[in-house]
């Protein structure tokens, strides 16, 4: 494993760079305060200048693509007009649904309510697709992949959210997230612990991303590991179902 800027490199060439983003830190420059650091200007002082081709949320971690030439640009950003990439996320969510696999289609709307979230909205919204499918259960929590279609603002979270399957350490779209994100408070019907979500981060994950090389065009599968405190929290979920069981 490499790194650069303690964040961890999945994939280096002339044409491309994949990390591993870290939560907590924003892919652009922060728009109310943009002397904070962010992923591109971190990435830049060491490889020099970066393309973004698509972005994470500042609490989701897992993998980023960012083209290291204008022609790498203009080629993956073709492959995202065109649907032509896979994006595979993790989400640890509060609820354990009766289904396997389900498809979300709600339309959403960005920047749609006095906190600035992504809404349902049936005549202002744009199509959005995400596909859920159950990928763990525990007693009162799930482990799910989800695949969106399109790429709009906030997607997963909203949809997700929509069906009351709040991704743990949310506070934007949960309604039930305590302040301190304290897993301890979340497994309270589980089994009494110590485990801390951290503040700057949630339980969403850009597990995979598979794109075709822009210069080669050869297919190419990326997979992010998860952050220690996602390794952690499984592990504890896992442990406390047993128990339960």
């Amino acid at each position: 494993m490499s790194l650069i800027a303690d964040i961890q490199v999945i994939f280096l060439d002339d044409t491309m760079l994949v990390v591993n983003k870290p939560a907590g830190i924003s892919t652009l420059p922060d728009g109310y305060d943009p002397t904070l650091p962010h992923i591109r200007g971190i990435l830049e002082q060491q490889v020099g200048r970066l393309w973004i081709i698509h972005r994470l949320d500042k609490e989701t971690s897992g993998v980023l693509l960012l083209a290291r030439s204008a022609e790498a640009h203009r080629s993956l950003n073709m492959q995202f007009e065109k649907h032509a990439v896979s994006k595979v996320y993790h989400a640890l969510v509060n609820g354990n649904p009766a289904w396997k696999v389900k498809t979300v289609d709600l339309p959403l709307k960005p920047n749609g309510d006095r906190r600035h979230r992504t809404v349902i909205d049936q005549q202002a919204g744009k199509i959005a697709v995400t596909h859920f499918k159950v990928l763990e259960r525990f007693v009162a929590y799930c482990l799910l992949e989800a695949r969106p279609e399109t790429g709009r603002t906030h997607q997963i979270r909203a949809h997700l959210s929509s069906i009351k399957l709040p991704v743990l350490g949310d506070r934007l779209y949960s309604k039930h997230e305590d302040t301190n994100h304290s897993l301890s408070t979340q497994l309270v019907h589980q089994k009494s612990n110590s485990l801390t979500w951290p503040s700057k981060s949630m339980a969403l994950h850009a597990r995979y991303l598979e794109i075709n090389h822009p210069e080669t065009g050869e297919h190419k599968k990326f997979k992010a590991q998860y952050p220690d405190y996602f390794e952690v929290a499984l592990s504890q979920l896992r442990s406390d179902s047993e128990s339960v069981g």
